[in-house]
This record gives structure tokens, C-alpha cells and sequence, in this order.
């Protein structure tokens, strides 16, 4: 059945079995978009071996899913309003299923950054469809806020599983093998949606402007690759073209916007200012977390010489941090503003942050990280919430889209700004007179012969660890102020 807005009451009907029961059919592709990512990271020595790809294919071999998914968000978020959220989560699923048969029996590096490129369009269909669903099935707040934090809680499983599940299969299959883990998951999904989803999609969507699906691209593609190319490479006359590209077609998509009576993406959104609020909180927050989220993992491999499957198990700390937090939000919003639950959980990071920027060790990276983790999750559970939430329901999608746009630019961002200062410090550290590979990296460096040269290279990027850590510490309290700024005045659900 389709529903319309005409359909809707006044007061909010309260979600039953079918809703419930539609929600862990939501939740097993959500769950698998970031198990995907953890399992890629420990099969890339494999798949390198194999396939031989080039230093820059391998770059865009980890690089293009997200850099795929970010770009194409909110037209996916946009084309599910106008076609219907359940058409565009099953269209989304059976082509994550295909790429993800493409991606295991790729037969060279080529074809392998094509499926992935194919995942990251599929991903960015699927995430949106989810979170615009869970909106509409749920109108209660409690239960709508509930539901979130379920959600958030199904990333937090993935990235707990994946290095685990990755190294399970690693240990006993081929490469390719991490990538057909999800196909059971979305047949499931594809199997059992049209029974226990509603479909839902905007009665009154308008034209679609082919023109400004094209200056979105244009504009949010430049911006994704500079960032990602400062992470890599640092200020460059490449990555400063590449904003300046994206900056001028953002005001030509601007301006096409205010003009159209149907914009692809309605920038009176941005005239609330809870969605303002939620969409700095989930940008500055993701950037202070994936700061040090993304050199934990190197720490405990490179520096504490843990293998991968070991390494991914002492991640786990980091995931239940993020678990529990994720699921005490909504008890916790029921009684305090969001604003100050925000707030709260950030102080708490502070705390993780601090045992990171101050110790070593594999207990104190693996501790620092899941207290960070457990005060970070209400910004993806009430940051995600108050920009669905905050937005009319024929909206929703764009709204789910854009919030998650700005999750994934925070955590490009985090790895863009944070990674830049790690890499500058890490190099500060090494002998000038040291051989270029040992500059280039820490797992270059370990790589060569010279043990003194090692044990330096150890230190270095212990350093960079707690420089960037300090630096995610700024970026918490930055959020904090503007949380206290824009939400405060937000009820409590």
C-alpha cells in the first residue's frame, strides 16, 4: 500500500508487531553497510597480493565506496520521496547484492573499483530508504527516537562484527569471500520488505531537474576529493582546485534551488533551526570521532604488532561503548533536552580523549576509545533523529540524506584535518636523513631493516596519536558550544 499525507491524524498512532518486526528488516542492511568497511580493511593485504593493483588503485579501491556514497545521498534521499522509500531500498539492496558478486570474483583492479563504486551508489539508496521508513512507520517520538537509536545500534553491530567476521573468513577462504557475507542479508531484506514495509513517497513531488542532479554532482564530488586528497597528501594545488570547483558549482546549485518551485533539495530545511543544529552536530562530531577512530585500529597493528583479528577484537570495547550509548540515549532525552544530553555525552568523550592523548598501550587505546565511542553515540542518535524529525514527512528522505551527508563528510573530515596533523607530526618525528619510505608511512617504516629506525617510527606515530586526540578534544568542545547554541531550546521527547 502506498500512504499519503491525507492519511495522517492528529494524534500519532503508536507502532505495533508489523512496525517492529519491519524494523529488523531495516536494520540487516544497515547493519551490513559497515561490516562491509571493517572486512575490506583486513582483506586488503590479500586482495593486493592477488591482484597487484597500482599505489593509486588501491587507493580508490578503499576510497571510492564512500567517496560514491557521500555524493549521491541526497539525490537517493530525494529520488526515494518522489518514487517511494521501500522501491528505492529494494532497487538498492539487489544492487548491493550484484556488486557484491562482482566485487568477490573481480578479476583484476579495475573491475574491483567499479563494483565498489556500484556498492557506494547502492549504499547511498539503501541508507536514506531506512532512516526516511523508520520515520514514517514510528510517528510516536518515543518510539520514533527508539527506533533511531536501534538503528545507530545496527552500524555500531557492523563495525563490530566485521573485523571479526573478516578474519574468520580470511583464515579459510579467498579474498573475494568478504564481500558475499551480505548476500544472505539482502535477500532476506528483498524477500520479506513487501510484506513488512510500508511503501511511502511525497503525493506531491513535482518535476525532476535532470540540471540539478548534475550541479550536485558537481559540486559535492570536488569537495569529497579534496578532502580526501588533503588526508592523503596534505595542502596541495590539486586538493585547493578541487574545493574551488566545488565551492562555485555549490552556488550555482544554490541558486538553481531558490529558482525551481521543486528543488531537488528544499533549502528552507535549513531555515529550522533544529536541522541546522542537528547537521553541524553530526558533521563537527563525526569530525572530532573519526579523528582518532581511524588511527586506534593502526595504532594496535603497527605499534602494538597485534595481527588483524586480535586487533579487531580489541576494537570490541570501542563498538559496546557505542552500543550502550546508543541505546541509553532515548531513556536519557525522555528527561533532559536533547540539547544537554549532546552536551553531556560529549564532556564524557572529553574524558576518552584525554586517556588516548596521555597513555600508552594497547588497554589504553582500546578504554580511551570506547569511552569516546559511548559519549559520541546521541550525536548519532539525536543528531539523526532531530534532522528526520525536524523535517515535514514528505520530506523526510532528503532530510535523512542530508544528515547523513553530513555524518560522512564529519568523517571525512575527521581523517582530513586530524590525519593531516598526525602525518605532520609522525614525519617530525623521523630522522630527516631516514630513507623516503620511512616519511611516508608507519608501516613503511616497520618494513625496513634498521631496528632503531623502527622503535623511532613507533614513537612517532604514538605521538601523532596523542597530537590527534588533542585536536578531536577541540572539535568536541566546539560541537558542545554549538549544540548548547542551536539545540537548547529543542524539547525533551
Amino acid at each position: 500500500m502506498t500512504t499519503t499525507l491525507a492519511e495522517n491524524t492528529a494524534t500519532p498512532p503508536r507502532a505495533g508487531a508489523r512496525q517492529w518486526l519491519g524494523l529488523a528488516v531495516l536494520l540487516l542492511p544497515v547493519t551490513l553497510m559497515t561490516a562491509d568497511l571493517g572486512v575490506l580493511w583486513l582483506a586488503t593485504p590479500y586482495l593486493s597480493a592477488d591482484l597487484r593493483p597500482s599505489g593509486a588503485q588501491l587507493l580508490w579501491i578503499t576510497d571510492i565506496y564512500g567517496f560514491l556514497t557521500a555524493a549521491t545521498l541526497v539525490i537517493m534521499g530525494t529520488l526515494g520521496d518522489r518514487l517511494g522509500r521501500r522501491k528505492l531500498l529494494m532497487a538498492g539492496s539487489a544492487g548491493f547484492l550484484l556488486a557484491s558478486v562482482l566485487a568477490a570474483y573481480a578479476p583484476n583492479a579495475g573491475t574491483l573499483i567499479a563494483a565498489r563504486a556500484l556498492l557506494g551508489v547502492a549504499g547511498a539508496a539503501v541508507l536514506p530508504s531506512t532512516l526516511a521508513l523508520i520515520s514514517h512507520m514510528f510517528t510516536d517520538a518515543r518510539q520514533r527516537a527508539t527506533a533511531i537509536a536501534m538503528w545507530v545500534t545496527a552500524l555500531s553491530v557492523g563495525l563490530a562484527i566485521g573485523p571479526v567476521i573478516g578474519g574468520v573468513l580470511l583464515a579459510s577462504w579467498w579474498w573475494g569471500s568478504v564481500f558475499l557475507m551480505g548476500l544472505p542479508v539482502m535477500v532476506i531484506a528483498l524477500v520479506t520488505a513487501p510484506q513488512l514495509l510500508p511503501e511511502y513517497r511525497d503525493p506531491n513531488p513535482g518535476r525532476l531537474d535532470p540540471a540539478s542532479v548534475l550541479l550536485f554532482l558537481l559540486a559535492v564530488l570536488p569537495l569529497v576529493y579534496g578532502v580526501k586528497s588533503l588526508a592523503a597528501h596534505g595542502p596541495t594545488a590539486e586538493a585547493a582546485l578541487a574545493f574551488a570547483l566545488g565551492l562555485a558549482f555549490t552556488v550555482l546549485f544554490v541558486r538553481r534551488q531558490n529558482r525551481l518551485a521543486s528543488p531537488l533539495l528544499d533549502l528552507r530545511l535549513f531555515g529550522n533551526r533544529a536541522f541546522t543544529g542537528a547537521l553541524l552536530t553530526l558533521l563537527l562530531g563525526m569530525t572530532a570521532l573519526n579523528g582518532v577512530e581511524y588511527l586506534v585500529p593502526q595504532y594496535l597493528q603497527a605499534v602494538a604488532g597485534l595481527p588483524p583479528l586480535e586487533a579487531g577484537l580489541w576494537l570490541l570495547p570501542g563498538a559496546a561503548g557505542l552500543i550502550a550509548g546508543s541505546q541509553l540515549t532515548p531513556f536519557a532525552a525522555r528527561r533532559v533536552r536533547p540539547a544537554y544530553v549532546l552536551a553531556g555525552g560529549l564532556l564524557i568523550s572529553l574524558a576518552g580523549y584525554a586517556v588516548i592523548a596521555l597513555a600508552e598501550g594497547v588497554t589504553a587505546a582500546a578504554l580511551g576509545l570506547a569511552v569516546i565511542m559511548f559519549g559520541a553515540a546521541p550525536i548519532s542518535v539525536l543528531g539523526t533523529a532531530l534532522a528526520v524529525g525536524s523535517a515535514p514527512a514528505e520530506k523526510a528522505g532528503a532530510a535523512a540524506a542530508t544528515g547523513q551527508t553530513a555524518y560522512d563528510l564529519g568523517l571525512a573530515l575527521g581523517i582530513a584535518v586530524t590525519g593531516s596533523v598526525a602525518v605532520a607530526v609522525y614525519r617530525g618525528g623521523i630522522p630527516a636523513d631516514a630513507p623516503a619510505a620511512a616519511h611516508e608511512s608507519v608501516g613503511a617504516a616497520l618494513a625496513l631493516p634498521d631496528e632503531g629506525l623502527r622503535e623511532q617510527a613507533r614513537e612517532a606515530f604514538t605521538t601523532a596519536l596523542h597530537s590527534a586526540s588533542t585536536l578531536s578534544a577541540v572539535f568536541a568542545l566546539v560541537t558542545a558550544v554549538v549544540v548548547l547554541t542551536l539545540l537548547r531550546k529543542v524539547p525533551r521527547t
